[in-house]
């Protein structure tokens, strides 16, 4: 897991950018699909640039003792994904450096910005206006969990690819499927997360609130006269 402090900064390095939150790496403004594993790795580097990091460090923080992977076989694995992500070659690297059989140091320079700043310019002009649901490429639904600590345990069981687990969270109604579309109303910026806590305005989790990556959100959706739109149960 990131650090606390990381939590609150977006590490940007050449045309690359990514956030620790969402564990997301972006190219020119573009998501990379890239799984947790390999993000985790690129973000372990990022807070240690130009140092090494050990096989050892990375796997106390990413493979911890209680799961049971083949820790070599997970962690080359997810170099060669972070490599191709970043179109890096592993034998004349920009990026990411292998130090045989010790670790992996990153070589480019790194932009650490703070975004405390941004949070406080979103809650001050943007709580309480409707926005619409924005699901990623290839996708129909936003993911959303319900607080903090279902955040938290949903972000554990994708990094560790625990597809029945974020199964039972949905089926428990801890991670809600909400429509691309929906509207929703903006209560404010979650400390616990960094992730906007809103109130959903339709479907079947009409009045819940739930917790929605910034990305997700378009808007403030307006009516003809101007104000902010109110969003209805669809029947």
């Amino acid at each position: 897991m990131s650090s606390p402090r990381a939590e609150n900064r977006t590490f940007k390095f050449g045309e690359f950018a990514v956030d620790p939150r969402a564990c997301e790496l972006y190219r020119r403004g573009k998501k990379i699909k890239l799984q947790q594993q390999p993000v985790q790795v690129l973000l372990a580097l990022l807070e240690k640039p130009r140092e090494i990091v050990t096989r050892e460090e990375l796997r106390q923080r990413i493979w911890p003792a209680d799961t049971f992977v083949d820790f070599e076989h997970s962690l080359n694995t997810a170099v060669k994904k972070l490599r191709v992500a970043l179109r890096d070659r592993a034998n004349k690297p920009k990026f990411v450096e292998t130090l045989p059989r010790r670790g992996y140091r990153f070589l480019a320079s790194v932009e650490a910005v703070e975004e405390k700043a941004a949070v406080k310019s979103a809650k001050g002009r943007q709580e309480g206006k409707v926005f619409r649901l924005v699901a990623e490429e290839g996708t129909q639904c936003v993911l959303a969990p319900v607080d903090a600590k279902a955040f938290e345990e949903w972000r554990r069981l994708t990094r560790l690819n625990d597809v029945v687990g974020v199964s039972i969270m949905i089926t428990e109604k801890r991670l809600l499927l909400l429509e691309a579309g929906m509207t929703v109303r903006l209560l404010a910026v979650d400390g616990a997360t960094g992730w906007r806590e809103v109130r959903i305005l339709e479907g079947e989790h009409y009045g819940k609130t739930a917790l929605i990556s910034g990305k997700s959100l378009q808007g403030p959706r307006k009516g003809r006269d101007g104000v902010a739109a109110l969003g209805r149960p669809k029947s």
